[in-house]
């Protein structure tokens, strides 16, 4: 299997912290110490690759952000990662004044301009420090790996480039364009990193187009530069079919609304819904005991916890994408095992603890001391494997909390019904006007699902009716203001998006989980089976990977940057179906559409998709870009 982009863009990462040198195979060599210094997009580009032991053992003694207060260290080389901005060239240049560390070596993680280049240069003339200026490279990682097959373009500004900043009506032309420029900068990294040119396909008339027309022309001039052209020579060998390229397909948020709404059921995806989730690190309050605090006084503060959820995580890997009732058993099994392992210790040293006077014992010995041997060699392993189901054990309970006091269980089915047009079996009203079922803004995802799911609009009278009891549930109506006019206005253009015939089918309630040892109170939980179906995202990009015919995707636009000439209508095009495709969201994505993504691809082998959107955000977040929006 080719080398997926998180293991490239990591490698390129450890090769700059080698001062741009591959790093050695013999690691008996000492490194050589040095300090990196990055800005905000640099540390997320960085955390969800490398922990702080892989910086250590890189040579990376102190990591510190560019504008806090730095103390000068003389004779140390210091490497730079950070966004080519203007403040940030502008405290470079004072670093260079300040005589700071020993030699500098810039790296920009994106393109750096030749004016900008200019000011460095000015200033490393005028404070005499040429010669520390060692080297500058453009490193075009302007991108952040979440997982093997994830990624999203930034974390810090990310409300430059939300679905709010692409769809407010009032923008205007060169906002526009500058979000646009910003999205095809981090994309071209992207394709850098990968070593690839991919073939691109996208829909016609919205943002997904116009990322689409700049990214082929960004690709193009760098292709027919032959001298600087970043995808020459030996990086493009690399891939796993180097002469097959991959399809990118570009998809609109406007697609499908629904789904960043929906109310979820897999691990991950609850985790991001419900607890507070960004760049693989989850932060879980902690619940205190449960004893009365005297009247009167503060009530006590939560502790916050956070915990790194990475790939090197078995149980993670295994169980991020299950639904939630199936990683609850899991957790209960692995704690089952664990505790008969530990038994197992303790009944090994009570043994050693015997007197040496009988026989027995003696002869007990030599036979127990292998055993004793093999017990201590496993502690580290045991720790480490308690280390993560305690995580998880506390992560699972407070997402399990969540369900319970919101009845998510009952938004999911209700909601899952609604996308598969399969009949209900109580009235939205009902679950709206139920005082006990869900938050405000559970109600609102409800209602705008069934809102932008239905063929019919809801008669006016209706509509006043669902209205009044949501105001009543006390939500906020301007997130259904928008919806209604980007009703009116997709049902023009197009067709609604069909979600498949999807669905749940309630398995009784839980067995394993429901017996009183376990850790959890699953008690009038639903367990829910999914069914797998395809969400649109994973439609259209069955269609396109496959080369189906169909309505939906065949005026899809072709482009092929590696084609020097000739109008989009003569290329010549791809006719055999493609073995790896980039799926990219412009506007915003979520977990839900990646883990459907995942299952999609699992049941194909051999073919390789990767996940891509311009922002992560989960519902609530989503939300208030919409109400943002409709309060226009």
């Amino acid at each position: 299997m080719a080398a997926s982009v998180r293991e490239k863009q990591a490698a390129a990462l450890k090769r700059m912290l080698n001062f741009n040198a591959p790093p050695l195979k013999n690691t008996a060599a000492e490194p050589v110490w040095k300090v990196l210094i990055y800005d905000r997009f640099g540390q997320d580009i960085i955390s969800p690759l490398l922990s702080v032991k892989e910086l250590r053992d890189m040579g990376i003694t102190l990591h510190l952000l560019l504008h806090s207060d730095r103390d000068p260290i003389p004779d140390v080389p210091a490497i730079y990662f950070i966004m080519p901005t203007e403040e940030n060239i502008d405290r470079i240049c004072q670093d260079l004044r300040n005589q700071l560390y020993e030699s500098y070596y810039l790296n920009f993680i994106s393109a750096i301009s030749r004016s900008k280049l200019e000011d460095i240069a000015s200033a490393a003339l005028a404070s005499n420090a040429v010669n520390q200026v060692t080297k500058v490279f453009d490193q075009y990682l302007n991108f952040i790996t979440l997982e093997d097959e994830m990624f999203i373009l930034c974390n810090q500004n990310k409300e430059h480039i939300s679905y709010h900043a692409i769809n407010k009506p009032d923008i205007m032309d060169t906002d526009m364009e500058a979000i646009m420029d910003t999205i095809v900068d981090s994309l071209f990294c992207f394709f850098v990193t990968l070593g690839a040119v991919p073939i691109i396909r996208c829909p016609r008339g919205n943002a997904a187009e116009m990322v689409a027309v700049k990214l082929d022309k960004k690709l193009r001039e760098n292709l027919r530069d032959a001298r600087n052209s970043l995808f020459t020579g030996d990086t493009m060998g690399t891939g796993q079919f180097s002469f097959q390229r991959p399809l990118f397909v570009l998809a609109d948020r406007n697609l499908d609304l629904a789904t960043p709404l929906h109310h979820t059921w897999t691990y991950q995806a609850l985790i991001h819904d419900v607890l507070d989730f960004h760049l693989n690190r989850v932060c879980v309050e902690e619940s205190q005991g449960s004893e009365a605090s005297p009247a009167g006084a503060r009530p006590k503060k939560k502790n916050k916890k956070s915990y790194d959820l990475t790939a090197a995580d078995k149980f993670w890997q295994k169980h991020k994408g299950s639904p939630f009732p199936e990683v609850a058993e899991a957790v209960q099994e692995e704690l089952d095992t664990y505790r008969a392992q530990e038994d197992e210790v303790k009944r090994l040293k009570s043994i050693m603890g015997l007197e040496g006077e009988d026989d027995g014992a003696i002869s007990m010995l030599s036979d127990n001391t292998a055993k004793l041997t093999s017990a201590v060699s496993s502690l580290p392993e045991l720790l480490e494997k308690k280390r993560l189901i305690d995580l998880h054990t506390n992560v699972a309970t407070a997402v399990l909390d969540h369900i319970k006091s919101r009845k998510m269980d009952v938004y999911f089915e209700y909601e899952e019904k609604l996308m598969s047009k399969s009949t209900l079996d109580k009235s939205l009203l009902d679950i709206i006007s139920d005082p006990d079922a869900g938050t405000a803004e559970d109600k609102m995802r409800l209602f705008l699902i069934y809102y932008i799911t239905s063929q019919q609009p809801p008669s006016e009278a209706d509509l006043e009716q669902y209205k009044k009891a949501m105001l009543d549930a006390g939500c906020d109506l301007s997130p259904l203001n928008y919806i209604k006019q980007w009703k009116a206005f997709t049902k023009m253009a197009a067709t609604p998006a069909n979600y498949g015939s999807g669905g749940v089918k309630p398995m009784g309630l839980f067995s394993r989980v429901m017996n009183t040892g376990s850790q959890f109170v699953m008690e009038g939980v639903k367990n829910l089976v999914l069914k797998q179906h395809n969400l649109p995202v994973t439609r259209i990009l069955d269609n396109l990977m496959e080369i189906k015919s169909n309505q939906e995707t065949d005026d899809y636009r072709y482009f092929d940057p590696k084609m020097l000439r000739g109008s989009e209508s003569s290329i010549p095009r791809n006719k055999n179906p493609f073995q790896e495709a980039i799926v990219f969201v412009v506007g915003g994505g979520n977990y839900i559409e990646y883990q459907n993504l995942v299952d999609y691809t699992k049941a194909r082998p051999g073919k390789r998709v990767l996940y891509g959107c311009s922002e992560l955000f989960n519902a609530s977040q989503f939300i208030k870009q919409l109400s943002q929006l409709g309060q226009k």
